[in-house]
């Protein structure tokens, strides 16, 4: 752990057992410093992750105070998965569809949701950026806008790496629609049916599914829930089935909420090149991190062009306009053939819309405003978890995005409760659909990502009781 995570943890320990309770007024940044031996940015750093996870709080002009309802939060849970060591053939999809079909309505209380409130995001400013472009939309840019996408947006995603300290040209990145695409095509071009991938374990369930379909084997590699994947397990993976890529998500995993540390991912990209394997990085959540930087992607320290990069504007921006981008690095070429005999192009006015409203600016102040929602309601989503789920439970507590990762105690049935919370109107997403081996079967995924409001509240109640009976 790096030096602000043992500060955070310490602090935490206090919070939890009762050493500072609600109210008190943590050592002042100076003080933390000079006491623990180490710098002012350390403990900042440290602050900054106890304020994403809703521990404590700052107040203008008089330091950092413990949170109202702090202790509340439930622990974390510390083990590493431990899959099957085996290379496995895929099977579910009709598992997740009818799990998630079912879901699909807004009458129901979206847990079990993949999205965030549509509400969160600025359609208005966006559909006039989008009026204002498709009146100036040249007729030839439904040709020019093909694959690798329009020029103008891709130079917009290129100044964004490069403001994350990223040097990534605009000619390596290919414009999708929406970065499960960006992600298919990038295992389309690395891998042919038979082939071994790496996943997480648990990992998202539309990776199991682009497995499936293309006739591919999985490889689970225990996943810590806190720093991800094991790079022991990961090289013995390798060592023993010779996979052809690795599908990962390095910072705010689905469904864990997993962030592996800058030198963990420096280390990964390592190891993937002794073996000369490629990295699909699925980095959707990002920009939704609650501390003072966003987090490097594992492509940061890839020296090779081994990692392709996939991300999307739809769980930061605009939810809908199914934009997305893969920045390949040497497939970029290979991508972008796949794309052509794909899907040709993404939507050219959706394409320009996006480029207009990056140009004249706002995004980041409405990041800004979309992190800190998230971060309030991951806090609050974590104490109702605490308060109305049964003793044992265990939560995750991410730096960003709008997934809980929740483990109840052993005996729960995650199917069961996703039934019977269905029949309740509240939707979850059950541990075993983020499995090809279905395990997890005490897990359930949360969205924290819509309003946190009596409806949740009561909706949160409801399924901690559902999840007391089921060990009872």
């Amino acid at each position: 752990m790096k030096r602000y995570e043992l500060l955070a943890a310490d602090v935490e320990a206090s919070i939890r057992g009762g050493v500072l309770r609600p109210g008190d007024r943590l050592p002042s940044v100076r003080h933390a410093s000079t006491s623990r031996g180490v710098s002012a940015s350390t403990v900042f750093q440290a602050y900054y992750l106890l304020e994403a996870r809703g521990l404590i709080q700052a107040r203008e002009r008089s330091g950092y105070y413990v949170s109202a309802g702090a202790r509340l939060a439930p622990p974390e849970p510390e083990q590493t998965s431990q899959p099957s060591d085996a290379s496995v053939a895929v099977d579910v999809s009709e598992h997740v569809f009818e799990i998630l079909e079912a879901s699909m309505t807004r009458e129901v209380v979206p847990f079990g949701s993949a999205f965030p409130s549509p509400l969160l995001f600025p359609l208005a400013r966006l559909g006039q950026a989008m009026a204002s472009s498709a009146k100036a939309l040249d007729p030839w840019s439904t040709v020019d806008d093909l694959s690798p996408g329009n020029a103008r947006l891709r130079r917009q995603i290129a100044l964004r790496y490069l403001a994350g300290g990223l040097q990534v040209h605009t000619d390596e990145i290919v414009v999708t629609n929406g970065a499960l695409e960006a992600l298919n095509l990038c295992l389309a071009a690395v891998t042919r049916p038979g082939d071994a991938v790496v996943i997480e374990s648990p990992t998202f369930y539309a990776a199991l599914q682009a497995l499936e379909r293309m006739g591919l084997q999985a490889v689970e590699v225990p996943t810590h829930p806190r720093e991800g994947i094991d790079l022991a397990a990961l090289e013995h993976a390798i060592a023993r089935h010779q996979p052809k890529a690795c599908w990962l998500m390095t910072t705010f995993q689905n469904p864990l909420g997993s962030s592996m540390p800058d030198e963990r991912k420096k280390a990964l990209v390592e190891l993937l090149a002794r073996h000369e394997l490629p990295l699909i990085e699925d980095d959707v959540y990002a920009e939704l991190y609650f501390g003072d930087k966003r987090p490097v992607p594992a492509k940061a320290f890839d020296t090779q062009g081994l990692v392709l990069h996939c991300s999307s504007f739809s769980k930061c921006l605009a939810p809908g306009y199914r934009i997305g981008w893969a920045a390949p690095g040497r497939y970029a070429r290979a991508v972008a053939r796949q794309k052509l005999t794909t899907t040709l192009g993404a939507s050219a006015p959706s394409q320009l819309a996006l480029a207009t409203y990056l140009e004249h600016g706002g995004f980041d102040k409405h990041l800004r405003r979309l992190r800190q929602t998230l971060a309030a309601q991951q806090s609050a989503f974590a104490q109702a978890v605490a308060q109305h789920f049964p003793p044992g439970t265990r939560a995750t507590h991410p730096a960003g995005g709008y997934f809980l990762w929740v483990e109840l105690p052993p005996g729960a049935d995650a199917l069961a409760i996703h039934r019977q919370a269905l029949a309740l109107g509240i939707s979850v997403a059950p541990g075993p659909i983020f499995s090809a081996s279905r395990a997890f079967t005490n897990c359930l995924r949360l969205n924290y990502g819509h309003a946190w409001d009596a409806r949740s509240e009561q909706a949160l109640a409801t399924l901690g009781r559902l999840a007391t009976a089921a060990i009872a």
